[in-house]
């Protein structure tokens, strides 16, 4: 399977509705390494790499997002994995 990178940023009521602890633990339960995290401008940030079919699971949760944020778009890019993260985190 090919590996890739998801770089994204999510817009909408995604801060302070349990965002970025959604996008953690569907990352992790998909195998998916890297990070989330909020941005000063309100959006959230995902990084992550792993299998591109499982990536795009995530986008797709990703457009979602949990019960009480607003997704009004997702801004999303493929880029090069790096191999630099281990696990998905939330980064600060």
């Amino acid at each position: 399977m090919e590996h890739a990178a998801l770089y994204a940023r999510v817009y909408g009521m995604v801060q302070g509705v349990g965002f970025r602890y959604f996008t953690q633990r569907k990352a992790l339960a998909l195998g998916l390494a890297g990070y989330v995290r909020n941005l000063p401008d309100g959006s959230v940030e995902v990084y992550a790499e792993g299998r591109k079919d499982l990536l795009e699971n995530l986008l797709g949760e990703l457009q979602q997002g949990p019960d009480f944020s607003r997704v009004d778009r997702v801004e999303f890019e493929w880029r090069e994995p790096t191999g630099k993260y281990e696990t998905f985190v939330i980064a600060y």
